[in-house]
């Protein structure tokens, strides 16, 4: 898996402590070599930067555009060899949404329902992507800072210690190379010959809302070990991707499996799994108790398993400053530390000084992780940047406001999530290309295509998909949902935007994949 690279420079800023206690500013950075060819010619970019600030909240009242109806396929042998890939073997029994468009003129080069209401899956992060970089461009940068009030005698610190997040994914993010942000923290307090510290640990999450999950996710995606990037809880002050790695070993037939989490305390857990007698084969199931840290570990493991389990942790605060903890300790710092949401205390930390400043990537390799990975972690805690007072109602109400400027008719579009597992979300097919068209004239141009997986691209969610079709694309997935929207070339290199749903589905995943891939090639390689 591709990961974002981190070069760290560090900036003495003139910060004293008291004595022997030096402390500096840290700011870190992040960069990534972009690889992406363009295949398409320069089609009237729009010179103008993204809206200012100032500017939205008198564009953001404009009215929707007038809904004008979609027009109909021209007839054609292009047509005629969509519609009856469209029939065969259980592809007739999905509700397909299809608009193919010549991205110069907008002219309609293939219709079907493109004006109807889809579930959009993963294609939602197309428009979480869009908006993201109009709002806040794409050389945003979080910064998460380490804070301290209070006084230091010698080589002990007393007082509050803060973690002040911004939101920020890649804090600690395992797609980010390079040192880990807090440990390096601890390490730097340790160097500097800080051999104590006293008082209250505190997490200042309040960029986000505490709400941590959107409207329409299915439960299980919250409790049931789904996968990495499933479930997983947003928050203000983020580390980690907000999952605790939770690592196994068998041990003897009949016994319980030895588990080790680190870091201690970040989640309880309930062992009722065993070790088999078996060499090989797993059924070992990591479910957590809804709204809480409670993990329960069912099932069983071969006598010759080792793993790590990745599980989303309900509380991003909690977690992040137990980790903090853990790693002062490693560092040979001794803690008499309460540790705090800000939200449970009645007094603020006055005063309180930054000790180190950590820097993001910028949102251009943010994007990237987003669209090629399908990180749906990313899209949430992006999604909820840009949102007013860091909510998803805020976050979909300026979302719509977007595509309103782009003059997309929102009359069928629902955004109630950044990443496209809500079941609530709603997108056409027309709306998508119309979204397409839009960006490819945004000042952000390039930086959103090459965002896009290019077709085979390894490490990607088009890995094995559709090689040597000059295509970049988003692909969706949900059960009963496949999706697949982008950008691509036709045989007499025009240019066109696409978007494919198909919702409803009884027949195998993988024939509806297929029937959207040969589409795409009827398109583009015919």
């Amino acid at each position: 898996m591709p990961r974002l690279s981190r070069t760290v420079r560090t900036t003495v800023i003139g910060l004293v402590l008291m004595l022997l206690l030096g402390t500096a500013v840290v700011w870190s950075s992040g960069s990534i070599d972009a690889r992406f060819s363009t295949l398409f010619p320069t089609i009237a970019p729009d010179a103008q930067s993204a809206p200012a600030p100032s500017a939205l909240a008198a564009a953001d009242a404009s009215p929707a555009p007038t809904p004008s109806p979609v027009p109909a396929s021209p007839p054609g042998p292009l047509a005629a060899e969509i519609d009856q890939l469209l029939e065969r073997w259980q592809a007739d029994r999905a509700f397909w949404g299809i608009s193919v468009i010549n991205l110069k003129t907008g002219d309609p080069i293939y219709q079907r329902n493109a004006g109807h209401a889809f579930l959009p899956a993963s294609n939602q992060k197309i428009i979480t992507t869009a908006t993201a970089l109009d709002v806040l461009g794409p050389t945003y940068r979080y910064e998460t800072a380490l804070r301290f009030s209070g006084e230091t005698e010698g080589n002990v610190m007393r007082g509050d210690l803060i973690l002040d997040g911004s939101g920020d994914p890649t804090f600690g993010s395992s797609e980010v190379r390079g040192e880990d942000p807090l440990r390096a923290w601890a390490e730097r307090l340790a160097n500097m010959g800080v051999k104590r510290i006293e008082g209250r640990l505190i997490g200042d999450d309040n960029r986000f809302d505490d709400r941590p999950y959107p409207e329409g996710w299915d439960v299980d995606y919250i409790t049931k070990q789904a996968g990495r990037y499933m479930g997983t809880s947003a928050g203000g002050l983020s580390y980690k991707d907000n999952v605790v790695s939770v690592r196994i070993a068998a041990s003897r037939p009949g016994a319980r499996p030895n588990v080790r989490i680190r870091p201690d305390g970040a989640v309880s857990l309930q062992n009722e799994s065993l070790t088999s007698r078996r060499w090989r084969g797993s059924t070992l199931q990591v479910d957590r108790l809804f709204d809480s840290n409670k993990l329960v570990m069912t099932g069983s493991v071969a006598r010759s398993y080792r793993g790590t389990v990745s599980v989303p942790v309900s509380n991003p605060t909690t977690f992040a400053l137990n980790s903090f903890v853990t790693y002062l300790r490693d560092a040979g710092i001794e803690t008499a530390l309460t540790v705090h949401d800000i939200d449970d205390l009645d007094d603020r930390a006055p005063n309180a000084e930054a000790l180190f400043v950590h820097l993001s990537p910028p949102l251009s390799e943010i994007v990237a992780v987003i669209n090629k990975q399908s990180n749906n972690f990313y899209a949430e805690q992006v999604f909820r940047t840009y949102g007013w007072g860091g909510s998803t109602r805020g976050a979909s109400r300026r979302t719509d406001a977007f595509l309103r400027r782009a003059d997309i008719d929102t009359d069928l579009v629902r955004v109630y999530d950044g990443s496209g597992l809500s079941r609530k979300d709603l997108a056409t097919p027309g709306a998508m290309v119309q979204l397409l068209r839009h960006m490819n004239d945004h000042s952000a141009r390039d930086v959103f295509r090459s965002s896009l997986a290019g077709a085979g691209e390894n490490n990607t969610t088009l890995e094995h998909r559709l090689r040597r079709a000059p295509v970049f694309a988003k692909t969706g997935s949900l059960r009963y949902v496949r999706a697949l929207s982008g950008y691509a070339l036709r045989p007499d290199g025009t240019p066109i935007a696409f978007s494919i749903f198909a919702n409803n589905y009884t027949g195998p995943s993988y024939q509806i994949t297929r029937t959207i891939d040969d589409v795409v090639r009827a398109v583009t390689l015919k």
